[in-house]
């Protein structure tokens, strides 16, 4: 079940700049910076209300983050939900015809296992399913 927004994914080239601005838009300052060695990206989060905002910069050139930049400008690059069970999330939407980008939840930054949905079956949009780890 998809319990709320969880953030918006925005994928930035310098993520020091990024960070000043949008600590200025937002108002406030971010709570947390990580690496994501497993994706090769480093993330700075900011708590907006009930959602978060997540900056990411690619760390090396096979990260993700700096794939996408090549050919896209910075800006949005995924929406992500909070699901309760990520693992029925993912039998759920295969069921329904939905290309997954992971055949397995991965470990992820702000202590969440996460998977994606490729974006040709989801309008376009890169959708990001994402639960709490539970120690």
């Amino acid at each position: 079940m998809f319990i709320n927004l969880e953030h918006l994914g925005l994928a930035v080239r310098d993520l020091d700049a990024a960070t000043d601005l949008y600590t200025r838009l937002l108002g406030v300052a971010p709570y947390k910076k990580e690496h994501v060695t497993s994706e090769a990206v480093d993330t700075v989060f900011f708590q907006v209300g009930g959602s978060k905002v997540e900056l990411l910069a690619g760390t090396s050139p096979d990260s993700p983050i700096t794939r996408y930049l090549e050919k896209k400008p910075e800006g949005i690059h995924h929406v992500a939900f909070e699901v309760e069970d990520i693992r029925a999330e993912m039998a759920r939407l295969r069921a329904e015809g939905f290309t997954l980008l992971n055949e397995e939840p991965k470990r992820g930054a702000d202590n969440k296992l996460f998977c994606f949905v490729h974006p040709k079956t989801a309008a376009g949009v890169l959708v990001e399913l994402c639960q709490s780890i539970r120690d």
